[in-house]
């Protein structure tokens, strides 16, 4: 079975069903589809057709077209509506491949197909393209799953195949037809990467088919972080305090996983010392922490020990992480604060058989709950009772206690019972008490005698009795001190038995104990060695400890003497106890031994018991008080004997105790010396319980008590002691026995091993440090780490040498067990060299302060080296900064040395500015340094945060120093320079680069646009600094309450919009800021509004000045407006601004508008408008004053100035200046002209600008003044006052040359909205010239619209008949994105002058004039139909009848309203009656109702191009500008005349009478004469008659007879006979003066008419003739034009790209000629120009065939085409004609290369390949002549005729053929073919054996396109006519035949 291609895609796809169509109303199926068939078989499916239509259907069928399918015999099928038919198609497979077919129905509305196709089945996937993967981190693994189905109906078997790391599961399987399949994919990545593989999937029967999926995945390493509060050098810090003992604390942290992949960790608890209990417990030790997510971990610290700290250490681990976390945990352990308020007791003297009360209170002081237990019996076995002797007490609390006292012996009462507090030491309380009887009163106990007592126990002295005591006394052997103690005699030493030293004071623990364990007292004394640290016991007591089991029993207990007196011993009687002893009382002898019977006697069975079995030791002499002093009274001692039995009869069951112990392990400090621990047992049950503990078990550990009774809800507080050992195990165990059972035991597990103090110091156990400079301290981290179980103390001990360059922090310390400390070294050198040092850490253990201390040492090297910085830039310049901001930057420092330098930097400030010199002195340091002492590491680069803050517009330079700080922190050494920092200071500035004007004022120029506005004087007031006051508000603000507001600036000029009449279109002014500075600036336009703060409305008052009147009108109604009104500029940015002015009211309107610079100026422009009447005649100046520039005193020329006048009105006006002020200035300043107006009259047009020329002319260096008066003709007079400085040239004031305007742009850099032509510049400044010359300058016009071609105009201003400035070409059209080029020329006249013109360029597109002519002409056709098309309604007969023929004639004599005359016209003078009928007839349309308007013509778009220039006479010019002068051309023939300049001299007043009629009389009657002439003229209609016919007349004969040239003045006639005798050699010389001769139309060629020069013509006289011509000035003259026109040509040819000017030049081979050659040839063209055709017949001697190209081609733009003459001379470089310029690249016919010019190009190569000046040489370059002179004669032939058809000007453009000359009409070209066959075959155009080039068939393109063909062809057969050719000639005509003529326009 095949197997086509696989169906993928992003999500399975069901398969697509048949679905239902509707076709013409019958519902089938669309497409019968047959699978799953086989060879040989036979399908048959049925085709239901449903009639949906409302109607019956009829249809018929066409059956498939293939043998394969089958269906019914055709017929046709009824269907009604709703019924179905069922048509059978049957399908018979012959071969294996698909089927297409379709069986096509026919009906009433048209016909539809069902298409029939079988397929064969095939196996498919359906997958995805591609699966993403979640991002997964390293080592880690993600998963997905996607699914993929089998598509198709056949089962199919797959196998998955993929490289790690992703892995696919399940990876093989079969799918049945169907079947869709989950594939789960896992990626576990290694690296950080992204991964991209490919998974392939073979499937199919065999795996034949493979299918592949991209998998994609991206890994990145795993990165968490633990967020606590806590933070240390090296870890993160978790304190939990300080917690109570026997209580727990729960804290948390967080792990954070900053990355974007979920990350698994691992939380493990650091390594600690062996047997340290664990405090810290915490349950999370692995999980996992989705991306961007937080897991909180709890920790619960659980302390066992008072008073210790804990420190354990966490580490977080993640697989694939490149770093761990550390945690610190720590917490403190605090246990209870118990106190006795007081440690006394007395109970004084009590009677036998009484009892004595006292309280005492026991206070908790701190917030721990606190167990207590007073070691005394509670059952009444004691003299001495407690009411509460065991309990808690809560934290901060008290408990009151109450103590009782029942004597039963006479004697002195003493114990000091211990009060156990659990985890702390014990506290004692002393009872005393004294019994009397009536026989006996012994000496009453006082605390004073405890003092004196414990005084004498320390010395010794108490195991004497008082009786020996006493007598000691009175032999002076003792003496009593000041505490009334006893104390030695030194003579009495030599006593061995009262000289025992002093005993030493002992710990709370270790008096209990030694009070309790009576027996080891000497065994410990012996085994430690130290007889004075124990004293020894009085009266002991054999055993202490007494166990009764099963029942009644007694046993015996002894009492031994130690001391050296006689002692009573007293049982305290047992009441009503089970307990009893005998006997109760006897004497016991010194140093002897007694027993006593201890008896019990239990009441009942089966039940527990205990008691403490109390006796009293006293001296017998101290029961008689009058044998006893106060210094020898002893205290008796008290003994106790602890019992516990019970009364279980052996087999019974004990009670099980219910008992809680804490703790179960008790560990003791791993120190070799005694300890103590306690452990509580509380009874927690409603029965008693008896403990006991075998004190043989564990030997090395001691219990206190070892047995004992618990009543039920007490407790038992054990204390335990051992001496830790390295020989101990691991673990002592100690059963407590309860209740006498062995089934009842618990096992106290005791850590009592000593280890040797371990402390760990990280490295080799070496330290380095960097290389440091001398005098710098240099730091490094050391980590120091107690492995013990015990904190330590340390400290650093370095050798004393060393001392001064290294020291470490912290020096000394405690190190708590676990903990790791960083310890900081420092090192400072002192000298340049390397120092290797020694340290010792000394520690030991905090609990042990006297033990042998442990020393670890460690090696320190550190180099020492000299050091120094330098700036990255020495210089740092910041450019200009805003004053008043602040611009932050950074210096760059480096550090090439190898150590670390520490630096402090110092700055100095120098400030220069030429307008504050004193001032910036005083000035604050504006360099801020944010750190002034740094640090910079070895070779590294440090960046200095530097923030600069000008306070004025200057210059300022900082100086930034440095000096080296030692580790003292003081700076060493001079300041050294790094680095200078240079800025300015600056405001926000601006400037207007460009203005521009459209609407009413588009007739102004540039330059009075920017004389109104003031442009100069406002750019320099943007680039000027702010006041103070300017600055009162930064930023815009609105401030005033005031529709005036204040002004804040004195800075203040006007924005003159000129005038403009009523309703005329707005003025619109665009102002182009651009920002010139370095920094931002902000401005705006605020207007009065802008500035007042808006107030309601009952806060504003309603009287306003006439100002704010004014004001207000002018913002109601906008007159003017600005947009935008504010922005932002960026340095080097430009933004328009365009103001707009309305007029739409008249007269003179002001508002104040303030531009303001945000943190810089407000400048205050009083924005002007004026607005005129449209009947009121104005004229519009700037300014009332004008000042003319300076002229020099005592010149001759003085040069002429000119001054505008402005129309601002709708009218044309008549201006007139009065010179009456002139002439009495001139009356007094001797008669001398020093002002003189050149033209006073004058008429403006509305929007124009007049010129007034003035002559100023000083006689005295100084200022002159006058006021002028200038009138208006029915207007508004103007005073303009008029001044001009006259200076002395010798003073030092300089010449002032040619004002340039420098500040007036000369481009364009603001365009107007819809401009579509710009100039390339508009401001031409010729500078300074002399008179008499030429200037010219090259301007482009450009047009920028992609779509419409433009036509442009210049206007030029004509003076005194002739124009100073013109410009070529006048007009033109630019197509769509073309450039035209414009050569500005200005002829300076003979006097100097200041020329100041302003050119103006109509812009107009070229559809809008289209469509105006259009309309026009519909218009014109309207009219002409309204002429003969009429209405007669009886209104119009009405009006017909009441009119006279009088009134008809004047009506015709009306004028238009809209022409005004200053004088009444007379009646015109008619011919005869007749005109009145037709000046009749031709008003009747005026006076018709038309309702159509005409149209306007389109408003075309002004470009001004402003000319400025300054002439100097000659004289002048050449004594200022003499490096100047030879680079201009003088004209002489434009020269003034001296003997007009002599006239004009003695004739002054002769300019009043040359002055043209510009009022009077006179002017009035000759205008009057003039007109009526000229209207009689008009209405003549012979004369009209007469002009129609003129251009219907031949060309009369005499107009061919033009005269020629004359010759130079300088060249006699007798000298032209001479050069031209008449002789019969010249006979078109002799024919010369017959005007027939002249006449005749000469049809030979030029080579056979032209004569050979004369053989003997004289030299001589050739070469005087022409040096007489290269003298004369029109010679000059004619050579500079030359040379002008040729730069200007090439010019032109660059520009239409022609010409390349940056090619590389080539070399040509030309003859060598001499210098008088080529002066004899340009002789000779210059005659050839002057003399014509003559000259050239007659003169021409031995003419060069290749001249120059220049001056060849200059000079055949110079020579004129006479009527008499064939030739006219066309020169063409060879530079050109090698380059073959017609060549070149075709769009649809292309002009290609001509035979002639192929030709041509191969003579000239074979020229250039043979030596010069051989005979072949001269052959070839003679063929070339040839050549040349067949172009010249056809060339000149083709000009003649296009001379005689008119195109005079149009010749060189239809002759012209370069590069992108095309032919586009098909049409037109074969026509222009065949015209130029003919043109071969019926004329001699071509001369014999010369073919047509290719040029002359785009002329003749050019001439069917013109319509002109016909009438070139009838000349050419007129001046050419064909004559005939010699035997055995051929045409030289075209090809004869199609394809030959195809030849002409064939394609290269």
């Amino acid at each position: 079975m095949q197997v086509s291609g696989l169906q993928r895609s992003e999500k399975p796809q069901k398969k697509r069903a048949s679905k239902h169509s509707c076709f013409l109303g019958v519902e089938t199926w669309g497409e019968l589809l047959w699978e799953g068939w086989e060879l040989g078989g036979e399908y048959t499916k049925p085709l239901i057709l449903k009639n949906v239509h409302g109607k019956l259907q009829k249809l018929t069928f066409r059956p498939p077209m293939s043998k394969f399918f089958n269906t019914l015999f055709p017929q046709t099928i009824s269907l009604s509506p709703g019924t179905s038919f069922s048509l059978p198609i049957t399908f018979r497979p012959l071969q294996k491949c698909e089927y297409v077919d379709n069986i096509e129905f026919l009906c009433k509305e048209g016909t539809f197909q069902v298409s029939l196709r079988a397929v064969m089945l095939h196996h498919a996937l359906e997958l995805p393209d591609s699966v993403q993967l979640p991002p997964c981190a390293v080592q880690h693994s993600s998963n997905t799953s996607f699914l993929f189905r089998n598509a198709s109906k056949l089962r199919t078997g797959f196998q998955w195949m993929v490289e790690p790391p992703f892995e696919i599961s399940p990876v093989s399987g079969v799918l049945e037809p169907g079947e869709g399949c989950r594939v789960n994919i896992t990626f576990k990545p290694q690296q950080a990467l992204v991964y991209q593989a490919e998974a392939s999937c073979a499937f199919g029967d065999n795996g034949e088919n493979t299918c592949t999926m991209l998998l994609r995945g991206l890994s990145k390493y795993p990165h968490l972080q633990i967020i606590s509060p806590g933070q240390e050098e090296d870890c993160v810090l978790l304190e939990f305090g300080s917690v109570a003992i026997g209580s727990s604390l729960e804290k948390h942290f967080e792990i954070y996983n900053p990355s974007s992949v979920s990350t698994s960790f691992s939380l493990t608890c650091l390594r600690k010392a062996a047997l340290m209990e664990s405090v810290y417990q915490c349950n999370v030790h692995e999980g996992q922490v989705a991306s961007h997510s937080a897991l909180k971990v709890p920790v619960c610290f659980t302390p066992l020990n008072v008073d210790s700290t804990s420190v354990e250490y966490f580490s977080l681990t993640s697989p694939g992480a490149v770093s761990k976390v550390l945690l610190k945990v720590t917490g403190s352990c605090i246990g209870p604060v118990v106190s006795l308020s007081s440690s006394l007791v007395d109970f004084g003297c009590v009677e036998e058989g009484g009892e004595a009360t006292r309280v005492i209170h026991i206070i908790n002081s701190s917030t721990v709950l606190a167990h207590y237990q007073f070691d005394m019996d509670p059952d009444g076995h004691s003299v001495f009772t407690l009411d509460q002797p065991t309990g808690t007490l809560p934290g901060n609390s008290s408990l009151t206690l109450h103590l009782k006292f029942h004597p039963h012996h006479p004697i002195g009462y003493h114990k000091r019972p211990a009060c156990l507090i659990l985890h702390r030491e014990p506290l004692f309380l002393d009872l005393i008490g004294t019994c009397h009887s009536e026989l006996l009163k012994p000496a009453i106990l006082h605390p004073r005698h405890l003092h004196v007592y414990r005084l004498n126990l320390l010395r010794g002295l108490t195991c004497y009795p008082p009786d020996i005591l006493s007598a000691l006394l009175a032999e002076q052997k003792l003496q009593l001190d000041e505490n009334g103690a006893l104390v030695l005699q030194e003579d009495s030493s030599q006593d061995t038995n009262l000289s025992r030293p002093a005993l030493s004071k002992q710990s709370p623990m270790e008096e209990y104990f030694h009070t309790n364990f009576r027996n080891e007292a000497e065994l410990d004394i012996c085994k430690s060695g130290d007889p004075h640290r124990f004293f020894m016991h009085h009266v002991t007591v054999q055993p202490s400890e007494l166990f009764f089991n099963s029942g009644p029993a007694s046993r015996s207990v002894s009492i031994t003497n130690h001391t050296k007196g006689k002692l009573s011993l007293l049982w305290t009687p047992p009441v009503d106890s089970p307990f009893s002893i005998t006997p109760l009382t006897c004497d016991l002898s010194p140093l002897k031994s007694t027993a006593f019977r201890v008896t019990y006697t239990p009441k009942r069975h089966n039940v527990f018991n205990g008691a403490q079995l109390e006796c009293f030791a006293v001296y017998k002499v101290l029961r008689d008080h009058r044998q006893t002093e106060d210094c020898t009274l002893c205290p008796p001692w008290c003994l106790t004997v602890r019992v516990s039995a019970h009364s279980f009869q052996p087999g019974n069951e004990h009670f099980i105790p219910h008992f809680s112990l804490q703790h179960p392990q008790v560990i003791f400090p791993a120190l070799s010396r005694v300890l103590y621990r306690t452990v509580l047992l509380q009874n927690v049950g409603d029965l008693p319980i008896i403990f006991g503990f075998d004190p043989e078990e564990c030997p090395a550990v001691c219990v206190l008590p070892p047995s004992g009774f618990i009543p039920h809800g007490s407790h038992q507080i054990f204390t335990l002691r051992s001496t830790p050992s390295e020989d101990h195990p691991a673990s002592l165990p100690l059963t407590l026995q309860l209740n006498a059972s062995p089934k009842h035991t618990q096992e106290l597990s005791v850590v009592s091993v000593a280890k040797q103090l371990c402390v760990f110091v990280e490295g080799d156990g070496t330290l380095f440090f960097r290389p440091t400079a001398v005098g710098s301290c240099s730091k490094r981290c050391l980590q120091v780490r107690n492995l013990s179980r015990v904190p330590v103390h340390f400290y650093w001990k370095v050798c004393g040498s060393d001392q001064r360059v290294l020291s470490v922090q912290p020096h000394s310390g405690t190190m708590q067990a676990n903990e790791s400390q960083v310890q900081t070294w420092s090192f400072i050198p002192l000298e340049e060299k390397t120092y290797s040092m020694k340290a010792t850490l000394t520690f030991w253990p905090v609990q042990a302060p006297d033990c042998k201390r442990s020393t670890l040492s460690i090696k320190v090297v550190g180099l020492a080296a000299k050091g120094s910085i330098q700036a990255e830039c020495a210089v740092l310049d910041l450019g200009e900064v805003l004053v008043g901001s602040c611009k932050s930057f950074e210096v760059p420092l480096i550090n090439s040395g190898s150590c670390t330098i520490t630096f402090s930097l110092t700055v100095l400030q120098s400030i220069s500015s030429p307008h504050f010199a004193q001032e910036v002195l005083e000035d604050p340091l504006a360099l801020e340094i944010d750190s002034m002492k740094c640090t910079i590491p070895a070779r590294g680069r440090l960046l200095i945060h530097t923030t600069v803050r000008p306070a004025r517009r200057a210059r300022y330079c900082w100086t930034i120093r440095y000096q080296i700080i030692s580790a003292s922190g003081l700076v060493e050494g001079e300041p050294c320079s790094l680095c200078q920092v240079q800025s300015e200071g600056v405001y926000p500035t601006m400037e207007v680069t460009d203005v521009r004007s459209s609407g009413s004022v588009e007739g102004l120029s540039k330059l009075q646009l920017w004389e109104l506005f003031s442009l100069d004087l406002l750019n320099t007031y943007l680039q000027s600094d702010p006041s103070p006051l300017e600055l009162t508000y930064r930023v815009p603000t609105r401030h005033s309450l005031s529709r005036c507001p204040p002004v804040f600036t004195s800075t203040m000029l006007d924005f003159n919009f000129s005038a403009a009449p009523l309703g005329a279109v707005p003025s619109t002014i665009l102002l182009m800021f651009e920002n010139t500075g370095s920094i931002h600036v902000e401005w705006s336009f605020l207007f009065p509004e802008d500035q007042q703060i808006e107030l309601e409305y009952w806060a504003e008052s309603g009287e306003f000045t006439a100002s704010e009147l004014h004001q207000i009108k002018v913002q109601d109604n906008r007159l003017f407006s600005i947009s935008p009104r504010s922005g932002k500029l960026q340095p080097g940015q430009r933004k328009a601004v365009q103001l707009t002015y309305r007029h739409d009211f008249a007269g003179m309107y002001r508002l104040p508008v303030l531009l303001k610079l945000s943190h810089g100026r407000e400048i205050l422009l009083n924005f002007v408008g004026v607005t005129v009447e449209r009947h009121r005649l104005y004229i519009h100046i700037p300014s009332n004053r004008h000042v003319f520039a300076p002229v020099a005193i005592g010149g001759f020329y003085p040069p002429k100035q000119v001054y505008q006048l402005y129309n601002g009105g709708a009218l044309p006006l008549r201006y007139h200046v009065d010179i009456s002020p002139l002439e009495q200035l001139q009356k007094d300043n001797f008669s001398h002209p020093i002002l003189q107006c050149l033209n006073p009259d004058g008429e403006v047009h509305p929007g124009h600008t007049a010129t007034l020329d003035w002559i100023f002319s000083p006689l005295e260096a100084k200022t002159y003044s006058v006021d002028i008066p200038i009138y208006v003709l029915e207007g508004d007079s103007l005073l303009v006052t008029f001044e001009g400085c006259g200076f002395d040239e010798r003073d030092s004031v300089p010449f002032q040359f040619h004002g340039e305007y420098p500040a007036v742009p000369c481009t364009q850099k603001v365009a107007t909205p819809g401009q579509l032509v710009f100039l390339s510049e508009e401001r031409v400044t010729f500078g300074d010239i002399p008179v008499c010359c030429k200037s010219t300058r090259i301007l482009f016009l450009t047009s920028v619209s992609h779509s419409d071609k433009i036509l442009y105009s210049w206007k030029l201003k004509e003076q005194n008949n002739n124009w100073a400035v013109h410009i070529h070409p006048m007009s033109g059209s630019l197509a769509p994105g073309d450039s035209a080029l414009c050569i500005l020329t200005i002829n300076t006249s003979g006097n100097p002058t200041f020329y100041q013109e302003d050119l103006i360029c109509e812009i107009t597109p070229e559809a809008a004039l289209a469509q105006y002519h259009k309309d026009l002409q519909q218009w014109e056709g309207e009219k002409e139909r309204e002429k003969h098309e009429f209405t007669i309604t009886e209104k119009d007969l009405v009006k017909t009848n009441l009119q006279s023929k009088p009134t008809q004639v004047c009506t015709v004599e009306q004028k238009p309203p809209s022409e005004t005359q200053k004088y009444k016209t007379l009646p015109p003078i008619r011919s005869s009656s007749s005109e009145v009928v037709h000046e009749a007839s031709s008003a009747r349309p005026s006076r018709m109702q038309s309702n159509v308007q005409q149209p306007e013509p389109p408003r075309p778009v002004l470009l001004h191009l402003g000319v400025t220039a300054r002439s100097h006479s000659l004289l002048e010019y050449q004594s200022h500008f003499p490096s100047q002068f030879n680079k201009h051309h003088i004209y002489r023939s434009l020269q003034p005349k001296i003997s007009q300049t002599i006239s004009n001299e003695s004739k002054p007043s002769s300019l009043n009478v040359m002055m043209p009629l510009t009022c009077g009389p006179e002017r009035d009657i000759i205008t009057y004469i003039l007109t009526s002439l000229l209207r009689s003229l008009l209405d003549d209609p012979q004369f009209h008659q007469v002009l129609q016919n003129d251009p219907a007349e031949p060309v009369p004969y005499f107009t061919q007879l033009r005269p020629a040239s004359p010759l130079p003045t300088l060249i006699e006639s007798s000298q032209i006979e001479a050069l031209c005798p008449v002789d019969g050699l010249c006979p078109d010389l002799q024919d010369a003066g017959n005007p027939a001769t002249i006449a005749k139309p000469q049809t030979q060629p030029v080579s056979e008419c032209r004569p050979e020069p004369h053989k003997e013509l004289h030299q001589e006289l050739r070469l005087k003739m022409q040096e007489s011509i290269r003298r004369s000035s029109e010679f000059s003259d004619l050579m500079e034009e030359i040379l002008l026109k040729t730069l200007q040509n090439l010019m032109m040819e660059a520009f239409l790209g022609e010409l390349v000017l940056t090619a590389r030049p080539r070399i040509i081979a030309l003859p060598p000629c001499s210098a008088s050659q080529t002066l004899l040839e340009t002789l000779d063209l210059f005659l050839e120009h002057q003399m014509g055709a003559f000259y050239t017949r007659c003169c021409h001697a031995d003419e060069k065939e290749e001249k120059s190209a220049i001056l060849c081609h200059q000079f055949s733009s110079k020579v004129s085409v006479s009527s008499g003459s064939e030739v006219q001379l066309e020169c063409v470089s060879e530079l050109e004609q090698e380059r073959n310029p017609w060549k070149s690249p075709h769009n649809s016919t292309s002009i290609t290369d001509g035979e002639s010019d192929q030709e041509l190009q191969a003579f000239i190569m074979m020229r250039n390949q043979v030596d010069k000046d051989t005979e072949e040489w001269e052959k070839i370059n003679y063929d070339i002549h040839t050549l040349k002179c067949t172009r010249r004669k056809v060339c000149a032939r083709w000009k003649k005729i296009l001379l005689l058809l008119g195109y005079e000007m149009e010749v060189d453009s239809l002759l012209a053929v370069n590069k992108q000359s095309i032919l586009r009409d098909r049409d037109d070209v074969d026509r222009a073919r065949e015209m130029l066959f003919t043109v071969c075959e019926e004329s001699s155009l071509f001369p014999h054996g010369v073919e047509p080039n290719d040029r002359y068939l785009f002329v003749m393109d050019r001439l069917v396109s013109l319509d002109s063909a016909e009438d070139f062809l009838r000349l050419a057969k007129e001046k050419y006519p064909r004559t005939g050719l010699l035997e055995g000639q051929e045409s030289p005509g075209p090809p004869q035949n199609r394809n030959d003529q195809h030849k002409l326009c064939s394609n290269r």
